[in-house]
C-alpha cells in the first residue's frame, strides 16, 4: 500500500476508531495494522491524533522592525567603497574616522540617529548588509591574451618549483586599469616581485605593448638592489614575444612561464597585485598621461 493510500485509509478509519467501544477499537486497530504494516503503538497514536480536532492556532512568522534601515545601508556602502572595499573586520575599527572625514568633505550627510547606528555595526552585521552589493561588486577584467608561437621555447614553472633562496628570481605581471571595458587605450601597472625577499616594484605604463613592457623591465632592473637571475611571466603576448626572449638570452636570465589559467603559479606577484596595486589604485578606468602618475 502506497503512502497516499495509507493516508486515505487513516482519514476514513480515525473517526470510527475514536467513537468505537473497546472491543471495536481493537478490531479496527487490527485491520488498520494489517493493511498499513505500521507498528501497533504508532498506529494507535496517529489514529487518535488524526481524529482530534486541531485546536492549534496558526503561528504567524515572527517579525520585528529593522534596526539598520536602508539609509544606514546606503551610508555604509559609501564608506565601504571609500575604504576600497575593505573587509568588515578591518573596516569596523576605522568607521568613526572614515565617517568623520567623509562628512567633512561633503560625501556623507547623516542625521544623529543614522550616524549612531552606523558606528554601532558589528562585522557580522556589516557582512549581511553588504552581501548583495559584494555579489555584483566590480572586479578586475582579465586582459591576458595567449601568445602561442614561442610557448614551446619557454619552459613552464609552477608554484612548487620556486625553491630558490637567492634574490633575483622575479615573478612579473600586468594589472589593467580598464574599468568595465577593455576597449580603447588604458593604463596598466607592471608589477615585479622577487620570490626570495618579496621586494616589489610597480611601474605605470601608458599601454601594454611589447616594446613599452620591455622598456619598463629595463627601468625596473635599475631600481632593484640585487642582480636579476630569472623572470617568470604569464602567457600574455606582452611577455611571450621575441623581444623579451632575446633580452633574457642576451642578459643570461632564466625565462619561464606559468601554466595557463593557473594563477597560483604566480602567487607571489598576484598577492602584490591585490595588496598594493588594487588597494592603492582600485578598479576604475584610467587613460592618458594625466592619470599616468597614479598607476605607478
Amino acid at each position: 500500500m502506497g503512502l497516499r493510500a495509507r493516508r486515505e485509509l487513516l482519514r476514513s478509519v480515525s473517526s470510527r476508531y475514536q467513537v468505537a467501544d473497546r472491543k471495536n477499537k481493537q478490531r479496527i486497530l487490527d485491520e488498520f495494522v494489517a493493511a498499513t504494516g505500521y507498528h501497533r503503538k504508532y498506529a494507535v497514536t496517529i489514529l487518535v491524533q488524526t481524529a482530534k480536532p486541531s485546536d492549534s492556532v496558526e503561528r504567524k512568522p515572527r517579525s520585528r522592525p529593522r534596526h539598520y534601515t536602508e539609509i544606514v545601508k546606503e551610508a555604509l556602502v559609501v564608506v565601504w567603497r571609500a575604504a576600497n572595499r575593505l573587509c568588515s573586520k578591518r573596516l569596523v575599527p576605522f568607521l568613526p574616522e572614515f565617517v568623520s572625514v567623509l562628512e567633512k568633505h561633503g560625501h556623507l550627510s547623516l542625521t544623529t540617529e543614522v550616524r549612531e547606528k552606523l558606528l554601532q555595526i558589528s562585522p557580522a552585521t556589516m557582512d549581511r548588509l553588504l552581501v548583495d552589493v559584494r555579489r555584483v561588486g566590480q572586479r578586475g577584467i582579465g586582459t591576458t591574451r595567449p601568445g602561442a608561437l614561442l610557448k614551446h621555447q619557454i619552459p613552464i614553472r609552477t608554484f612548487a618549483d620556486w625553491n630558490d633562496l637567492k634574490p633575483g628570481f622575479l615573478e612579473i605581471d600586468l594589472v589593467a586599469h580598464c574599468g568595465a571595458s577593455t576597449g580603447g587605450a588604458y593604463l596598466s601597472t607592471l608589477t615585479l616581485t622577487d620570490v626570495a625577499t618579496g621586494w616589489t616594484e610597480c611601474l605605470a605604463l601608458l599601454s601594454h605593448d611589447q616594446v613599452e613592457v620591455l622598456n619598463a623591465l629595463k627601468q625596473a632592473r635599475e631600481l632593484m638592489p640585487f642582480p636579476w637571475l630569472g623572470l617568470d611571466t604569464d602567457n600574455g603576448t606582452e611577455f611571450i614575444n621575441y623581444e623579451l626572449l632575446s633580452f633574457c638570452r642576451e642578459e643570461q636570465l632564466t625565462f619561464t612561464r606559468s601554466r595557463p589559467y593557473k594563477k597560483n603559479d604566480q602567487c607571489h606577484v598576484e598577492q602584490k597585485n591585490g595588496s598594493i596595486v588594487r588597494r592603492t589604485v582600485g578598479y576604475d578606468r584610467f587613460e592618458g598621461s594625466a592619470a599616468w602618475p597614479r598607476c605607478g
